[in-house]
């Protein structure tokens, strides 16, 4: 079925009776690398297959989210490197800012010192030096995964290349007009101190207070709803309806604003809901994106009354107070001065979180760097829907529109020191100057550069084209870009999926990043609750590693991977993944010691058993829908159709049923050794990509050659053989019947039985050895009585189990049961039968009862069938 031209070089004859993973991934891994069969060549004549790695922070370690998602891209790149492609998956890591950040600011408060105690440049060198202590890590869990990246070719969004990349691409868009800075009302976190974008905003339902207060006094007041009343400090306005009757009258005047010196005037604004609450609202615009609006309409003050730490700032009795501790002193203020008029508490409302540290946002007017999105998130989106970028699953292209045709400018500044440098200096008198990385910088007296950095989304949204050399026209970005695929969750389409395509589509001529977006779920456990060190059910993927093996680990997030599906998993479920590994390497070293070989040309169909021709044709048939489910990303389907293939066709029924002709030996057996080998070959080549470790060890064995790695993956010989399917299936169903027949009369496994085969003239006298074998059943022998007679799939199987059972308990056991099936049928045709029951029932109702009728009826069937094989009383 495969061609290979690889030299032989058997590492063992011989395999060791158990499996031991720890023993054979390590070294495997090493002896893949050192021989390069990862590395990508740019100048090679294949056709390019590329896939980025999502890149993992360099502040963390492989979780099980990542597992899944490398095994995944793993399996993808593997099976198209043996299709004959130039795979290059693409390494790295991001700096990850915010949280790099903060995880040296920790270190350093071990220490007693803060970051502006070294000072900007010490404090970036330390970070550098972190990473290196740490960034190694990530890698290493990656080598004991199996991932076969291009290691020579590893990035980091920090290094020099992609810095030029970042820089390059902020000149350009500065320049296009798409780049500019402005005060806005941004999303500020006070533990991280930085704006940080809406997408790293985590909303969740908290407990709070509303609170009701009266503003002005008598005829001239009005009473507004706030569950942030440490805010009203800065109020300028308060705005109503310019059509609600209620306020009409104050339109125009002001009215005092209590526990401050100052008035402020009412405002009509459509803004406001007149139904909502008491139709008038505080405008509070320097800390709240709506008042802001309200406020720019209306040419109102901005009144910042928080610092850059949510302490209070405006002067009076709460000035220095933290925000929290300011709204219950301000609260109580207001009570004694019998301004509260009505207090909701608890009012649970839906409040912003910092994404990294969890601590509650804070809206701040702040001078920002942005970017115009409304033209790249319109190319992000045609992108899409012409056709040129196609989204996996289908059904989440409206979530990637509902995102990008409503996307707001992006802010990308950020007020941390580790990151990439906002790339613009300020001049003595107000000049601004944008730096590309081929230029001089301005200097002289008074000129400085910005000190914010930049998002981390910004430099990672390059990653499809810097990490390929970009900007420079390098041979390997002509050769890999654009990707093949994008392998990422869906809960980062918005974060960096969006990013990618912008960018990309902006800095290549309109050519998108990649050609599919794939999308998976996530990782949960078992009771589909999402994984997390603070329920105690988070996982460390090594552990599973090196308990089970990595080829258990990475097949069972194989085979729990549906498109855009969250993946629940457990432990139990890598034990019996484990156990499948165990059954190939025993199945495969039975195989080798009776015989399994891929020397020489397999045989022509007609020198072939219907055994083999019938393990032939299920094998070219998994072939083919193995190709279509990886080309629909159906890793669930494809693994379990591997599975089945391997454990129930292969292991189960061919090499049992081939057992009886391997110790018979012979012409026959050399040829069935012909054909399992083949089978092995093929099925190993198969599985290959999901299960790396355990599949090269015994396909390198089987076949003396190189490298799984290298190999070429199998094709769809176009062989079918339905008349042989259809034989084996009828042995089959013999096989299981009388199994369990057997087992219902409480015979062991290995319990022999005389018995008679009447097979007749059927298909299956060809096959009575193999299923005497299967069955344990002996020849019938002189004194042979049948005491139970089996009819079953055109043959009659007649046992004696005298001696092996007592007739007549057995006949009462039957009996019984035979009853209850009865009953069961009756009370299922009573309610069939009646009519109102069914004009009021459900369709499922009525369907699962119509499903217990069908079976009442067929265990009656089987059941009368055992007790009239048995022997008279």
């Amino acid at each position: 079925m495969t061609e290979n031209t690889q030299t032989p070089s058997r590492p063992d004859s011989e395999l060791p009776t158990t499996y031991a993973p720890a023993e054979v991934e390590g070294k495997l891994y090493e002896r893949w690398v050192e021989r390069g069969y990862f590395e990508a060549d740019a100048k090679s004549e294949k056709p390019a297959y590329t896939i980025v790695i999502p890149p993992p922070n360099v502040t963390g370690s492989l979780h099980l989210g990542h597992a899944f998602e490398h095994t995944l891209i793993d399996a993808l790149t593997r099976r198209k490197r043996m299709q004959g492609y130039e795979t290059l998956w693409q390494p790295g890591m991001d700096h990850a800012g915010i949280a790099t950040q903060n995880v040296v600011e920790r270190e350093l408060a071990k220490e007693g010192k803060s970051r502006h105690d070294l000072g900007r440049e010490a404090f970036v060198e330390r970070v550098w030096q972190w990473k290196g202590e740490s960034g190694g890590q990530i890698s290493g869990q990656m080598r004991r995964l199996g991932d076969g990246v291009d290691w020579s070719r590893e990035r980091f969004t920090m290094d020099e290349g992609l810095s030029e990349a970042v820089q390059t691409i902020f000149k350009r868009l500065y320049d296009d007009e798409l780049i500019y800075r402005a005060e806005r009302i941004i999303n500020w976190c006070p533990r991280c101190l930085t704006a940080i974008s809406d997408i790293e905003v985590e909303y969740q339902d908290d407990d709070g207070e509303l609170v009701s207060i009266r503003y002005g006094e008598g005829e001239d007041s009005l009473v507004v709803a706030t569950t942030r009343a440490e805010t009203m400090l800065g109020d300028t306005a308060v705005a109503v309806h310019p059509e609600d009757e209620r306020y009409k009258h104050l339109v125009g005047r002001e009215i005092k604003l209590p526990l401050t010196d100052r008035s402020i005037p009412v405002v009509a604004d459509t803004h406001v809901d007149p139904e909502f609450g008491t139709g008038a609202v505080k405008v509070t615009p320097a800390h709240d994106p709506n008042d802001f609006e309200i406020g720019q309409r209306h040419g109102l003050p901005n009144l910042a009354v928080m610092d850059e730490r949510a302490i209070i700032t405006a002067p009076g009795p709460f000035q220095g107070l933290d925000r929290l501790e300011a709204r219950s002193a301000i609260v109580a203020a207001l009570r004694a001065e019998g301004r509260i008029v009505a207090e909701k508490r608890p009012y649970v409302h839906s409040v912003g979180h910092c994404s990294r540290c969890k601590t509650t946002i804070e809206p701040r007017l702040s001078m920002q760097w942005w970017v115009k999105v409304g033209p790249l998130a319109k190319a992000a989106g045609d992108a899409v829907r012409e056709g040129k970028v196609k989204i996996h699953p289908q059904e989440m292209e409206k979530r990637y529109f509902d995102w990008v045709d409503n996307l707001h400018d992006w802010c990308i500044s950020r007020q941390l020191w580790w990151g990439h440098r906002i790339p613009v200096w300020y001049g003595p008198n107000g000049e601004i100057v944008c730096v590309g990385p081929d230029e001089q910088p301005p200097s002289g007296e008074g000129w400085h550069q910005d000190t914010d950095v930049l998002d981390t989304w910004f430099s990672s949204g390059l990653w499809p084209f810097s990490t390929l050399g970009w900007p420079q026209r390098t041979e390997s970005l002509a050769k890999f870009y654009p990707n093949s695929v994008l392998v990422t969750g869906y809960d980062i389409l918005f974060f960096w999926v969006a990013r990618m395509m912008m960018f990309g589509l902006y800095a290549m001529d309109g050519v998108p990043p990649f050609h599919t977006i794939a999308l998976h779920g996530m990782v949960r456990d078992q009771f589909g609750k999402k994984m997390s060190k603070s329920f105690g059910n988070a996982v460390n993927p090594l552990d599973w590693m090196d308990t089970y093996g990595s080829d258990a680990v990475r097949f069972t997030l194989a085979r729990g991977a549906n498109p855009g599906v969250d993946v629940p998993i457990g432990e139990d479920w890598v034990q019996a993944s484990r156990n499948f590994a165990n059954k190939i390497w025993n199945a495969t070293r039975f195989a080798l010691m009776n015989g399994a070989t891929i020397e020489g040309e397999l045989p022509p169909a007609e020198q072939l058993s219907a055994t083999d021709r019938w393990i032939l044709s299920k094998l070219n048939k998994t072939v083919a829908e193995v190709d279509a489910f990886y080309e629909d990303y159906q890793f669930s389907k494809l693994s379990d159709a591997l599975y089945h293939f391997a454990w129930d066709e292969v292991f189960s029924w061919y090499v049992e049923l081939s057992k009886t002709t391997f110790f018979a030996g012979g012409e026959q057996a050399r040829v069935s050794g012909r054909v399992l080998g083949e089978v092995l070959d093929v099925m190993l080549r198969l599985l290959h990509p999901v299960v790396p470790f355990v599949t090269e060890t015994l396909w390198t064995t089987l076949t003396g050659r190189e490298s799984l790695v290298i190999a070429d993956w199998p094709k769809d010989s176009g062989f079918r053989d339905e008349a042989a399917e259809a034989e084996i299936e009828t042995v089959k169903a013999v096989v299981t019947e009388v199994r369990r027949f057997r087992k219902e009369q409480g015979l062991q496994d290995g319990q022999k039985v005389p018995a008679r085969l009447e097979l007749g003239g059927t298909e299956l006298a060809a096959h009575e050895a193999a299923i005497r074998q299967l069955l344990r059943l002996q020849p019938e022998g002189e004194a042979f009585s049948a005491t139970a007679t089996l009819p079953v799939a055109g043959a009659v199987v007649a046992l004696d189990l005298s001696g092996t059972i007592d007739v007549e308990a057995e006949r009462k056991r039957l009996a019984k049961d035979l009853g209850a099936a009865e009953k069961e049928k009756q009370q299922a045709e009573a309610k069939l039968g009646n009519e109102a029951f069914l004009a009021k029932a459900p369709d499922n109702v009525v369907d699962k009862i119509k499903g217990r009728l069908a079976k009442a009826e067929a265990d009656i069937a089987r059941i009368q069938a055992q007790l009239d094989s048995l022997p008279a009383a």
